[in-house]
């Protein structure tokens, strides 16, 4: 029985959210790099003392709905906690040990009241270097986790953990300032939980009410099942790994409970397009709450009703020691775009069209600098409206970098930067329009792209078209006529003055276009 009334829950609701709000905005306030501070590559949460996702704040749903795997490592390499004392921190990204990727450095912190731990504050953010074979730490040639980085196993932060960080970074200075904004963020989290806390506050009933709401959603679904597939192009530059790796899922409703079963995708790869069971996971929870009702809290509670069967040793699974740097960004893409196929199939009229699929990741570095960016595209076309055109779509929920900040942290220069007109797929609701960008390297530098949906197009619905595939050129001293054509994935060197023209894929569109017989469009 609750000891809450409903506008008391739902003030709490409000409350924790509120935690993780503030932690996120101090984050990016006092981060150093603009990956953080522009284009807000970070995700903060608050747990249970057990460690179940109480409340997060609106930021990167591939950090969000993986981050519990995080918290669990350092509680559990911790010992429940018992081995950690008032203002203690502990960092790490290893992804076979509740990480995602390398470059993703999760910070968690016990809020202790009383001599005894009631909850735990955590914060995630994408580091633009973090060591490895090539500037960006996601090599493309990478075909083990130990050519991206330095691994972090749950430690202690301190001051010598955190010089090792430092040491094993193209950009030292960054990397201090942007570890010492996650430590920040967290002692604001902890202050303000521990004030909840201290009034008794009854969180287990927070988790009640999302198990609820997740129950009741399911439960207007209809029993059966549902199987969709698709694929990541390519693992790797080499022609011989320019092959496609599918991804399937049997999507099964009964009831009020709901089960993804990922049998029959793909063995991992020898490249680094691998995600780890927490990213897939991450990919069906967004995929989840998006259909049946974004307002569900977003809580351990809610996920109680969901299994998630990923059978280790795929590319939804992959086991140590897989390079994992593409996983994180594109395999979580897809794994979301086969959820909602699925999904689609159960809910007609209540699932959009596939968004472009990939985050168009772009790595360039020299002496003493490294950029990091993805690049919007194309929202696929909904049930009720057209696609949004130039944005991050899916698993991502990061801003452009300002052209501005760009130009001014590194020797790179923004020549065009517009829509790619054509590129939505037509439908009674077409899909959003790529973006078509040229961007100049002033000095030499090493390019790295990560990117998808360079083959296979973005799907339509009910009829609807497919969205354009993206396209990645180089254009050697800015030379139109000497435009070469990049693959999906490659790390290659760039001299002073050299462009990469990008056009990233759009949408695909949702229902027919019918034509009467005098011609007249019919919607």
């Amino acid at each position: 029985m609750s000891s809450l009334d409903a506008a008391a829950l739902q003030v709490l609701l409000a409350r924790l959210a509120g935690v993780a709000e503030e932690m996120s905005a101090v984050l990016r306030r006092a981060a150093f790099s603009p990956n953080i501070k522009e284009r807000a590559d970070c995700s903060a949460a608050v747990f249970t003392a057990a460690g179940e996702l109480l409340a997060q704040a609106e930021n990167i749903p591939v950090h969000l709905g993986s981050m519990p795997a995080s918290v669990a490592a350092a509680i559990e390499r911790f010992d429940g906690g018992a081995a950690l004392s008032p203002g203690d921190q502990v960092m790490l990204n290893d992804p076979f040990e509740g990480g995602t990727h390398l470059n993703d450095i999760t910070v968690v912190a016990p809020c202790f009241v009383d001599g005894e731990i009631i909850g735990w504050v955590a914060n995630r953010a994408h580091h633009a270097d973090v060591g490895g074979a090539a500037p960006g730490s996601m090599p493309a040639h990478a075909t083990t986790i130990f050519e991206e980085g330095l691994i972090i196993p749950p430690l202690k932060v301190t001051a010598e953990s955190a010089q090792l960080l430092v040491a094993n970074s193209r950009t030292p200075a960054e990397r201090r300032g942007d570890l010492d904004a996650q430590i920040g963020a967290n002692k604001v989290g902890l202050a303000r939980l521990a004030a909840l806390a201290a009034a008794r506050t009854p969180f287990a009933e927070v988790l009640d009410y999302g198990e609820r709401r997740m129950r009741a959603a399911l439960a207007e679904l209809p029993d059966g099942s549902w199987t969709f597939e698709d694929v990541v192009d390519s693992f790797g530059p080499a022609a011989s790994q320019r092959v496609p790796s599918r991804i399937v899922v049997r999507v099964e409703v009964a009831g009020n409970e709901i089960s993804f079963d990922f049998t029959g995708t793909d063995p991992q790869r020898p490249g680094n397009v691998n995600a780890v069971e927490a990213v897939t996971t991450s990919a069906v929870v967004f995929a989840l709450r998006s259909v049946l009702d974004p307002t569900i809290p977003a809580n351990g509670g809610a996920l109680r009703p969901v299994r998630v069967l990923a059978p280790a040793g795929t590319i939804v699974n992959a086991q140590a020691p897989a390079a994992v740097g593409a996983g994180n960004v594109e395999v979580s893409q897809r794994v979301a775009d086969v959820c909602l196929g699925a999904l689609a199939q159960a809910l007609p009229d209540g699932v959009g069209a596939a968004s472009q699929g990939t985050m168009n990741n772009v790595l360039i570095g020299g002496d003493g600098w490294v950029y990091y960016e993805t690049v919007g595209g194309g929202q696929g076309g909904r049930w009720f409206a057209p696609g949004m055109s130039g944005v991050h779509t899916v698993m991502t929920n990061t801003k452009n970098t300002p052209v501005e900040a760009l130009e001014r942290a590194f020797p790179l220069r923004v020549l065009r930067q517009r829509l790619r007109r054509g590129s939505g797929g037509a439908g009674r609701f077409p899909g959003g329009e790529g973006i078509e960008r040229d961007l100049q390297v002033l000095t030499e530098a090493t390019l790295s792209l990560i990117t998808e949906r360079r083959v296979s197009r973005p799907w339509g619905l009910a009829g609807g078209e497919p969205g354009a595939v993206g396209e990645n050129w180089l254009l050697p001293g800015g030379d139109q006529s000497r435009a070469e054509a990049l693959p999906d994935k490659c790390t290659i060197q760039m001299r002073a003055g050299d462009v990469l023209r990008m056009l990233t894929p759009g949408g695909g569109g949702w229902g027919q276009i019918h034509v009467n017989q005098v011609g007249k469009l019919e919607m």
